[in-house]
């Protein structure tokens, strides 16, 4: 555990979770902070990224003259292409994410449940904007899901809950989660801490309130 330092950012957090994926992996990344993970790969690891408007083989994000506005990923930011990259109708991107033919994806969340129950398309409020996607199809696709998501929310409450109070994405379908603060892996025995940045592993399962076996510390 590593308590003596302080919390990753964004961005080390995303090379924290590309140290993770398997070489040859097929992968999406999500809309949003997950894309980030792109720019963090090994590119002699063979990884394979997919885009669910239709690509594979998609690149970093692109910036100045690679920039092509015709270029684009899931979340219309301009990527970049790899040797070799495919393009296919929508239709049968969502095939390949229904068919269980990707190993990772790597989702946000409001929410992860001890039994790996997702939370990530809609808060419940009222005045808030229903966005799904593609994540209830990649949720009971993927062979793994990694959730990349904060901790904690602004008024301080836990994220990594007993049970989800948000509707839900997906059942028993996260694998892994990755935060600022900590690192987690999710099995049908356990929340499992393997590593912790800034925190300690007992003053996290404090303020978590959830059962948690610490690796390390407790056999694990």
């Amino acid at each position: 555990m590593n308590s003596d330092r302080r919390p990753l950012d964004r961005l080390e957090l995303a090379s924290r979770i590309a140290r993770d994926i398997p070489p040859g992996a097929y992968v999406n990344l999500g809309i949003g902070l997950p894309t980030t993970v792109a720019s963090y790969l090994d590119p002699s690891a063979g990884i394979v990224l997919h885009t669910e408007n239709g690509m594979l083989g998609m690149g970093p994000e692109a910036h100045g003259d690679d920039i092509d506005h015709d270029l684009l990923n899931a979340g219309k930011v301009p990527v970049t292409e790899l040797p070799g990259a495919a393009y296919f109708h929508h239709a049968d991107s969502f095939a390949m994410m229904r068919g269980g033919h990707l190993d990772v994806c790597i989702l946000g969340a409001f929410q992860v449940a001890v039994n790996g129950d997702l939370a990530n398309w809609h808060t419940g409020a009222a005045d808030a904007i229903p966005a799904v996607g593609g994540a209830m199809d990649l949720a009971i696709g993927a062979k793994s899901v990694y959730v990349m998501m904060d901790l904690f929310a602004r008024d301080g409450t836990p994220k990594l809950v007993r049970a989800c109070t948000y509707p839900l994405t997906g059942r028993a379908c996260v694998t892994r989660v990755y935060t600022r603060h900590a690192v987690f892996h999710i099995d049908s025995a356990a929340v499992r801490l393997v590593e912790t940045f800034g925190v300690g592993g007992d003053e996290l399962a404090l303020r978590l309130d959830i059962p948690l076996v610490i690796e390390g510390e407790h056999g694990a």
